[in-house]
């Protein structure tokens, strides 16, 4: 396959291959360099899939699996940014940063302190970077309701370094303010942690009707990518109720990946580190494995489509 072929057939491997050789060539000039792209007459660019990890309910495993499910997309040769939206900062701890030690996070981004690559921190994990948070993003709620395009602030900031990613994951925090909205209104689409345990689908019905009025009134085609089954234990009658009555009121909106009860994907944040670095080999781990692999492989159908 020659050059332009390869730049027709994926755009997104294709310019990653013009960028590593470049910065690996020596004898490539960047006279020759802009010289190539001159030739092929079109300059591509990837753009990211913004997804959402969205429940109003707490403790349903949002943080849990923003960090997991970032950390085997990278594993996976994917380039993700996580964006820790909840001002409790547990993405940027469980990541092994201080959040009161940082001296910018996210809030200095969304007041326009500073710009989000200025903000974005490096992981350990190859291809796997972080926008942080920190307490003062508490206060973000009530300063940004006097601005314009109040709802549009987070949409805007991650459109300045949305070609540099392939997938941008939202950690919303428990609630359906303003910060939240921010994050259905900047996302694609929403993948909605659901626990395997009593009052499981309560508030199910609120956060699908604040989807529904962001798609109306901010014009922005938030789709659900999936619902996520948490904390399963097949061995519990009640676990094996939720799960077949989640399935059966979001017909075909259900992963088929489970994320089961664990214990190792419980303390891994205490290590500051994630499920794949503390223990790929745990169920947890390889769930979210599994649903890292499932959402590429959605993906891949719905560009073909």
């Amino acid at each position: 396959m020659d050059f332009e072929s390869i730049l027709s057939a994926n755009s997104n491997t294709a310019a990653r291959i013009i960028i590593l050789f470049y910065l690996t060539d020596s004898c490539l000039s960047i006279k020759a360099f802009y010289h190539i792209l001159k030739v092929v007459g079109t300059v591509y660019f990837f753009m990211a899939k913004i997804i959402s990890v969205v429940n109003q309910k707490g403790g349903t495993g949002k943080t849990t699996t923003a960090t997991n499910l970032a950390a085997f997309l990278a594993a996976l040769g994917q380039y993700v940014l996580l964006v820790d939206l909840d001002p409790q900062a547990n993405a940027t701890s469980g990541l092994g940063f201080e959040p009161e030690s940082l001296d910018r996070n996210l809030y200095h981004a969304l007041n326009e302190e500073f710009s989000p690559e200025q903000v974005i921190r490096r992981t350990n994990l190859f291809g796997y970077d972080l926008l942080p948070s920190g307490s003062d993003l508490a206060g973000a709620s009530i300063e940004l309701v006097n601005l314009p395009e109040r709802e549009f602030r987070l949409y805007n900031l991650l459109h300045q370094v949305r070609t540099n990613y392939d997938y941008i994951l939202i950690d919303c925090p428990p609630s359906l303010g303003l910060l939240t909205i921010n994050g259905l209104t900047a996302a694609d689409e929403i993948i909605v942690p659901v626990q395997c345990e009593y009052f499981a689908l309560e508030g199910l019905g609120q956060l699908l009707k604040t989807v529904n009025l962001i798609q109306d009134n901010l014009g922005r085609d938030v789709r659900i990518k999936g619902a996520l089954l948490t904390m399963y234990d097949k061995r519990i009658k009640l676990s094996n109720q939720v799960a077949k009555e989640v399935r059966q009121h979001f017909p075909g909106y259900v992963f088929d990946s489970v994320v089961p009860r664990c214990i190792r994907l419980a303390e891994a944040p205490s290590f500051g580190k994630t499920i794949f670095q503390h223990d790929p080999a745990s169920l947890g781990g390889k769930a979210y494995r599994q649903l890292a692999e499932e959402i590429i492989r959605l993906d891949k159908v719905d560009v073909n489509n």
